[in-house]
């Protein structure tokens, strides 16, 4: 029977947001690595979870994609959905260009609004766009795509927005990163101990550029050295893979000066971590002391947390974001040069809060007004201000921090292993039906899918070593990583 909806029933609008999952999604680890849920940088999470949260209204129901870009996918959107978000962080960099082409065909063909939150141009801390100069086309293409769908494009800060203006765009506006207005108008950030001490909890982050070039190994070195309490938290899929299957498959494994490391001595000491849910590592730091280090959204989860923070800027998208929300912070150059000066507790000493939540409301209504232009709702002015939204996710059970995986015992090896015979009797079933395909192909079965010869003689053990980077071995013979 033909279910009819009464005249007067507003349906709810529907809005498809670009993101490696919904915040509700509670995904097993080695699920998570194996789909890569936070593509690539667990930082992505952090904007597209309080992108989810601030847009969910009593009206409004918010999707995620997925991340994936499916130019092919445009003509069901502009049927299921009312408008498509992209939270963007350094999307304006030359190693992201092929993904912002796919993102402009896909949008190209959207009939839907458009709105991009918080997208960043990546340069030096001089602000010289040159490096960018390659890649202008593409740029051009993306903000034309984009503007022709919305009223404007929210950046990120003043290189951004002055980097799109040299190109003749006009409706630029700064808004931060949406990660910031995560809990609305509302962000304390106080220090609770007068100073550091040996006894105090501090986290540290840091990009494997700036590890491996920038001085930020000789940084994390000396605060280990001093700080029993230090904990280093990563945010990269390699990382998260080497600290639960002790992978090093990824080039990111040559910097054997990452905490994050099997051969580093705080991956031996366990004080290495990643977090593949926002709500988890926020919940973590708030019993820190204090955050620091080149990682952005790493020590914005600490002032999310209430902990005090330093971000040690070594490029553009750091610098301009700490400098619309005054987040304490210091050029690492100048840093890496002299290492005393990065000290946790003279770092802690210098910081001051009062410009960064002085000025809090007035950024928040700003980007509220940034919404309101480009006709979507937020919870804190539309809906109970994320009330429900905490209610659901405290309903939900969430996996812990990764740990380094140094341990033996049994239930550590259970959980890694049934994983992994799971995943071979998927992959068993997948390589009987190939070749029950290639079989039918090769007796003349014209209408059959051809599988190449390759796919389907592959082993099940070989393709399953692919999948999680020959964890066995790594840790039955850790001294051969």
């Amino acid at each position: 029977m033909l279910k009819l909806v009464p005249h007067n029933v507003r349906r709810a609008k529907r809005i498809l947001l670009r993101s490696g999952k919904s915040p509700y999604d509670v995904v097993p680890v080695e699920e998570a690595l194996h789909r890569d849920v936070i593509a690539t940088n667990s930082g992505n999470l952090i904007f597209s979870d309080a992108s989810h949260k601030i847009l969910e209204t009593p009206d409004t129901e918010v999707v995620s994609n997925g991340i994936r870009t499916d130019v092919n996918a445009a003509g069901r959107i502009n049927e299921e959905y009312d408008a498509f978000v992209v939270p963007l962080a350094n999307a304006f960099r030359p190693s992201f260009e092929p993904q912002l082409n796919r993102l402009t065909q896909l949008i190209g063909k959207l009939k839907i609004p458009v709105v991009v939150l918080g997208v960043g141009a990546q340069t030096g801390l001089d602000y010289n766009p040159e490096r960018l100069k390659p890649m202008e086309p593409s740029v051009r293409a993306f903000v034309s795509a984009v503007l022709e769908r919305s009223a404007s494009i929210g950046v990120r800060g003043e290189f951004t927005e002055t980097y799109l203006k040299s190109m003749g765009f006009g409706d630029v506006e700064v808004i931060g990163c949406p990660s910031m207005f995560m809990y609305g108008k509302e962000l304390a950030v106080h220090k609770r101990e007068p100073a550091l001490t040996t006894d105090s909890l501090i986290a540290v982050n840091g990009s494997h550029n700036a590890v491996k070039s920038q001085g930020m190994d000789r940084v994390i070195r000396r605060a280990h050295a001093r700080y029993p309490h230090l904990r280093y938290i990563g945010q990269n899929l390699s990382d998260a893979r080497q600290l639960h299957w002790r992978d090093l498959s990824d080039p990111n494994s040559r910097i054997t000066a990452m905490p994050t490391h099997p051969d580093h001595p705080m991956y031996q000491e366990g004080k290495a971590r990643v977090y593949i849910d926002p709500v988890t590592w926020i919940d973590d730091l708030r019993s820190f002391d204090y955050s620091f280090g080149s990682r952005i959204h790493g020590n914005i989860v600490a002032l999310l947390a209430g902990t005090p923070a330093t971000v040690l800027c070594g490029d553009s998208r750091t610098l301009e974001l700490c400098r619309y929300f005054d987040i304490p912070h210091r050029l690492i150059e100048g840093l890496a040069k002299n290492p005393e000066d990065a000290d946790p507790a003279r770092l802690y000493e210098e910081a001051d809060f009062g410009a960064l939540m002085g000025g809090h409301q007035e950024r928040f209504e700003r980007f509220t007004e940034f919404l309101d232009k480009n006709g979507l709702q937020n919870t804190f002015t539309h809906g109970d201000g994320g009330a429900a939204f905490e209610e659901r996710m405290g309903s939900l059970s969430f996996p812990a921090g990764i740990r380094p995986w140094t341990d033996m015992d049994i239930t550590s090896l259970t959980t890694r292993f049934g994983w992994l015979y799971g995943r071979i009797e998927e992959l068993s079933k997948d390589n009987t039906k190939l070749k029950r395909e290639l079989a039918r192909a090769k007796s003349g079965a014209k209408t059959a899918t051809v599988v190449p010869a390759p796919a389907a003689s592959a082993s099940v053990y070989r393709r399953a070593r692919r999948i999680v980077g020959r964890p066995i071995r790594k840790v039955i013979q850790p001294g051969r990583g």
